[in-house]
């Protein structure tokens, strides 16, 4: 993190990289080195993914889905402790939340089910992990809006996936608490089907004085 007219800022980068076809370890190396991000947080995310930290060190974690072949990693130029994970609850799919502790900032990444109210149940149970100031950022597989109290959808605006290669939608977003958010884009999706979102985000007055 980098300190600025006394307000740390923290730029993240979050890529659904797609399973098995999509972007591997070289594409996200390519992008840490082009964009600088001080944390990554990647959905879909399987073994070939592991050799991220051979490419480029840094901190590494991938927690795959029970049952599944992939699920969240996330990546950090900063040492930071293994991330603690949360069950979300309902969907076809059991999934789990990594809750990355950076700094006194919490992230979590999540890669949400793709039923509305499931997606919506998981993002407030993913929210409460966050004891401050964060941001629940990942694909949340959500059509239109959604509010979640005390928290601001400060993500891009444009479309990051395109739903049976047709549909444009928004469904890669971050959702932050004592954040503002100073810049916002999605990038070029490469081999993947979901752009990723590069933010740059500044902790706000009264959560630094927190």
């Amino acid at each position: 993190m980098s300190m600025s007219q006394a307000s740390e800022t923290v730029r993240v980068l979050s890529w659904n990289v797609l399973r098995r076809v999509g972007a591997g370890p070289e594409d996200v190396a390519a992008l840490i080195a082009k964009h600088r991000p001080d944390l990554v947080l990647l959905q879909e995310a399987d073994r070939t993914m592991d050799r991220l930290p051979d490419l480029i060190g840094g901190s590494y974690a991938r927690d795959a889905f029970a049952g599944r072949i992939h699920g969240p990693a996330f990546w950090s130029a900063a040492p930071v402790a293994r991330p603690e994970l949360v069950r979300l609850s309902g969907g076809h799919t059991r999934r789990h939340a990594q809750v990355v502790r950076f700094g006194a900032l919490t992230f979590v990444n999540v890669h949400l089910g793709h039923g509305q109210i499931t997606c919506r149940r998981q993002l407030r149970e993913a929210a409460q992990c966050i004891d401050g100031a964060g941001a629940v950022i990942g694909d949340f597989n959500m059509i239109g809006p959604a509010v979640l109290p005390g928290f601001n959808d400060v993500g891009p605006r444009e479309p990051t996936h395109f739903a049976r290669d047709l549909l444009p939608v928004r469904i890669d977003r971050c959702f932050a608490r004592g954040l503002s958010c100073l810049s916002a884009s999605t990038l070029p999706p490469g081999r993947s089907d979901h752009r990723p979102i590069l933010l740059t985000l500044a902790v706000e007055t009264a959560a630094l004085a927190a």
